[in-house]
């Protein structure tokens, strides 16, 4: 039986930085290829939806051998994002509707810290997958998204036991003290219970029809515990 999965990725090519300073970002390769590799070999159907529907950017850190793992991951997350045609012709994130989708997933990188974070869009599509009981997928800085499904500062997610980018890998990655913002501190302010496991390592919490990934790693893991559910 095949199903039919939304992407929803960040638009944005960079994240403004404390000083105002434009840092290079976009989706992470390994959160959009592991999972719609999992998603298409199993017989689903992947949509990708953006703001605007524009073309995501992919962060070319992400393409790097030494961030992929090796020269030969980074050449076969290359080529997955090549070959995914769903990624040249983005829907406008404005016009999906939830009830087309079997579920939701939403791949990380920086770029939500800079766009999806205050989506009204990314907000209510959230909402109402979380209501709806579909299996609702958010990985790495895509929790940030959650911020933006705030109704006079309460959101549906409150009291949720989430994972998402600790501020000890923000801090890894060296961009911790140029931040305008982290995201763990953020989600806590939010209500979700915030749970977290080792660094850089794979690491996925489901709570009720919401699965949270915590980094990179955790794309692949789940994608498998989706695939159970689908």
């Amino acid at each position: 039986m095949s199903a039919k999965l939304l992407f929803v990725i960040s638009g944005a090519s960079y994240w403004t930085l404390k000083d105002g300073t434009r840092h290079a970002t976009g989706y992470w390769a390994e959160e959009f290829a592991a999972p719609y590799r999992a998603f298409t070999d199993a017989g689903h159907q992947v949509t990708v939806a953006t703001p605007r529907g524009v073309v995501p950017t992919v962060d070319m850190m992400s393409l790097r051998p030494d961030m992929a793992g090796s020269a030969e991951t980074a050449l076969e997350l290359e080529q997955i994002i090549r070959s995914a045609e769903e990624m040249r012709r983005p829907l406008q994130l404005s016009d999906a509707r939830l009830e087309d989708y079997d579920a939701v997933y939403f791949p990380g990188g920086h770029g939500p810290m800079e766009d999806l974070w205050e989506d009204p869009d990314a907000g209510r599509l959230l909402t109402a997958a979380l209501a709806s009981g579909k299996p609702l997928a958010v990985v790495c800085h895509a929790p940030a998204a959650l911020l933006s499904t705030r109704i006079r500062g309460v959101s549906p997610f409150a009291g949720y036991r989430v994972t998402g980018f600790t501020n000890d890998e923000e801090e890894g990655v060296g961009l911790a003290s140029r931040a305008r913002w982290l995201l763990e501190d953020e989600l806590k302010v939010l209500g979700v219970d915030f749970v977290r496991g080792d660094m850089w390592k794979p690491y996925t919490v489901v709570d009720r029809n919401l699965y949270t990934g915590q980094n990179p790693a955790s794309a692949e893991a789940l994608a498998a515990e989706l695939l159970k559910v689908l």
